[in-house]
Formats: C-alpha cells, structure tokens, sequence
C-alpha cells in the first residue's frame, strides 16, 4: 500500500528504560507523536544484544504502518545513562554490561540503518524546549524529571547541554535524588506537604547555583503538580512539562533529526 502523508518530516523515535521500550512516529513540525505508541517490556537481562533485539521489533512494527518515514531515515534513541560520544558511561536500571559500550555502534548495526542515542533526560528536555512548556523560552531552563531517581536536561537559549546530572548534587550529605526523588516519597511515605519540604531544599539550591529563567518538571508526578508545585516558594517559576510521557521519543527523534540534518 502506498503512504499517505509525507516522509520527510516524520521520524521514528525509541525510547529504551529499565522496565519498558516504546517507540512511536514522531511529526516534526509539531513534535505530535503519530498514531499509538508501541511498547516491549525491557527484556530481562537488559544486555545489549537483547535491547537491541527489542529496539528493532519496535522499528520493524512501526515502519509497517501507513505514516512510517522513509526508510533510510534516522532513528533517535533515548538511553538511561550518560551518552558521550557515543559511548554510555553509567548504566541506570539496565545490565552494567552497557557501561563503556558503543551504543551507536550496537543499534545501528542491529537496525542497518543511522541511529543517534542520547540520555533519556536530556531527550525529554529537548522536546519541552522545542515544543512543550520551554518553546521560545531565553536564557537557561532546567528540565528535572522526577522518577525513580532525578533526570535533568540543561538548555540555554534552545539549546541542550548534554548530560548534566543534577539529581547527583551533594545536599546536606545525601545524593540528591535519594531523599527528592518520587520513588522517595513513596519508600518514606510522605504526604504531600512533607515531600515539597524536601523538593524545595533541592530546587533552592539548584536555583542558587543557575539561576534559571524556567524550572519544567517531568516525570510521572508532573501529573500530580497541584498537589506540590503550589508549596515551592522560588524566584523562578516553576512549571509541569506538556508533553508528558510522549517526551523521551519525541526529543530522541528530533535529535536524530538534527544531527543527521534531516531537520534544523
């Protein structure tokens, strides 16, 4: 059957965590995900060989649908760990056997095709910022996913700076996300009001060391922030992301997109 829409502005985008993989077609003139997403559990060993199987079941279903791009167009991919260069440098919730591995080079042998992968939070960070709660914003926003632990994406004037591992700061002894993360709220059983105490000792520091124009804040809780965001007393304004779980996949497509200048 012949397509019916156009390839040039479509791009696939896979977005790879420790309990689920989903990929979705992403528009990139409006950053809308296409149609449904399509989800794998992440197998279990998370081994390189296994992920990458699973990330091409996904490419292979989504190319069979009727808005699929063309099909030696770019894939994103998001990955929970530290990408530079091309290399992961930490794993968080998948097999420690991804650290020091040429993940490119793992995907894209797998996929025969060019794959660009990058951190799943600076992904989601550079979706808001294009098209969600950051677009048009100047100066420095700070995108802080909080999850199982805290993911963040630094973007000055539209722009990502890769790998900024905010949930990692020191404060008052503890790594950061270990007492303001979601998943830490839930393991100490706090109510609401005692979770933006810890919440706001974390963005007031933060924010005394950036200075941003803009926090958006991600995640699964994000879709609770009336319940927390009104306790935070910050100078910046402080903000729930738009483009919720849909992020991830459409941030790692337009930086595929980008890099390999299928889109600006």
């Amino acid at each position: 059957m012949a397509k019916k829409h156009s390839h040039t502005e479509h791009v696939i985008g896979v977005d790879i965590g420790g309990t689920g993989i989903k990929g979705g077609i992403v528009n990139l003139a409006s950053g809308e995900v296409i149609g449904e997403r399509f989800r794998i559990d992440t197998p279990q060993p998370s081994t390189p060989h296994a992920v990458a199987k699973v990330v091409k079941q996904i490419v292979d279903e989504l190319m069979g649908r009727d808005h699929a791009p063309a099909a030696d167009a770019p894939v994103g991919i998001t990955f929970p760990a530290i990408i530079s260069h091309g290399i992961a440098r930490s794993a968080a919730n998948v097999d420690k056997s991804w650290i020091d591995a040429d993940v490119d080079k793992i995907f894209g042998e797998e996929l025969g095709r060019d794959v660009q992968v990058m951190n799943d939070a600076d992904a989601a960070g550079l979706a808001e910022a294009r098209y969600g709660a950051g677009a048009g914003v100047k100066g420095t926003v700070l995108v802080i996913t909080l999850g199982t632990g805290i993911g963040s994406a630094f973007i000055h004037n539209g722009k990502l700076i890769p790998n900024a591992e905010l949930g990692h700061l020191e404060i008052d002894g503890f790594d950061a996300e270990s007492k303001a993360s979601a998943s830490a709220r839930e393991r100490d059983d706090l109510s609401w009001p005692d979770y933006a105490v810890r919440l706001q000792r974390y963005f007031s520091h933060v924010e005394f060391l950036f200075s941003p124009e803009l926090f958006i804040i991600g995640g699964g809780i994000s879709k609770r922030s009336e319940d927390y965001l009104p306790l935070l007393k910050l100078r910046t304004p402080i903000i729930p992301a738009k483009l919720k779980n849909n992020a991830g996949i459409v941030g790692g497509a337009l930086q595929a997109a980008v890099h390999f200048k299928v889109a600006k």
